[in-house]
This record gives structure tokens, C-alpha cells and sequence, in this order.
């Protein structure tokens, strides 16, 4: 059985939402799949897992979450060479050019760690609605396809 990690950043609750959507549509696809808040997470439990996922928030104007930097600094040291990543979080468009900043570099950092992409980034305006819970369900399936898991 595959093994995922999701890791997330909440302020509204969001993206927890996120992650709970995720992490619910690796449940219905067999994967053995943990949630975990950012702090209480470090990158090296990525080790563990074969599909890596985060989901962070954009603060202000493009700023990481405050409680997941020592995570994203951390996470560029890593080598995950032969793991599944993906990024989905939950922004603001009302921050425009700064919308959901947060997604594109957890998924540079990713990049730096050798990490295959197993799917696009999602980005999600604010709380997650019936639409983006499919999207969400189409980037889980792609992940896990990636991983060459599907049961």
C-alpha cells in the first residue's frame, strides 16, 4: 500500500479544509495517509512516505506562513529523490500578483530536493467549494497515479 504525508498551515481554517479534502480523497484511493499542522511536522518525516504534500496559506503580501519557515527551509536541504510531491493551498485573490505565493515556492523548494512533481499546484480562492474539491480530487488522483499506485 502506498504512504502519504499531508502537511498543513491554517489561520481561517482553510487550509485545513484543504488538507482534509486531500487527505480524504487518499483515503478513498487505498492510501495510507497522515495529516499533520506544519509545527508539529519536520521535513525528514517525508522520508517515510511515498507522496509528499503540502498546504500552506499566503500571509499578507506573499509572505510564507510564519510557523512553516523553518519547515520551507528545512524542506530545501532535504533529498527526496524518488518521492511523489504535490502543493494545494488556500489564498486571497484579493492580494492579486501576491495571490497564493505560498504554493509556488513550497513547490520550488520540492524541486530542489529532486522530488518528481506528481501534479499541478492548486490554488483555492479562500474556502474550498464544490468545484475545487474535485479539482482537489483530480490532483490526488494524479499523485498517486505518478506513484504508479492506483489499486
Amino acid at each position: 500500500m502506498a504512504s502519504a504525508l499531508v502537511v498543513f498551515a491554517t489561520i481561517t481554517g482553510n487550509n485545513e479544509d484543504v488538507a482534509d479534502i486531500v487527505t480524504e480523497a487518499f483515503e478513498d484511493l487505498n492510501v495510507d495517509v497522515e495529516e499533520v499542522e506544519i509545527t508539529q511536522a519536520d521535513p525528514s518525516d517525508f522520508e517515510g512516505v511515498d507522496i509528499c504534500v503540502v498546504c500552506p496559506y499566503t500571509y499578507d503580501e506573499g509572505a510564507l506562513p510564519e510557523e512553516g519557515l523553518d519547515f520551507y527551509e528545512d524542506l530545501q536541504e532535504m533529498d527526496l529523490d524518488g518521492k511523489i510531491y504535490g502543493v494545494a493551498g488556500s489564498g486571497d485573490t484579493f492580494y492579486l500578483d501576491d495571490y497564493n505565493v505560498a504554493v509556488d515556492k513550497f513547490a520550488a523548494a520540492f524541486d530542489k530536493t529532486g522530488a518528481t512533481r506528481g501534479a499541478d499546484p492548486v490554488k483555492i480562492d479562500l474556502e474550498p467549494d464544490t468545484d475545487d474539491i474535485k479539482t482537489l480530487t483530480k490532483f490526488v488522483g494524479n499523485l498517486v497515479a505518478k506513484a504508479g499506485t492506483v489499486d
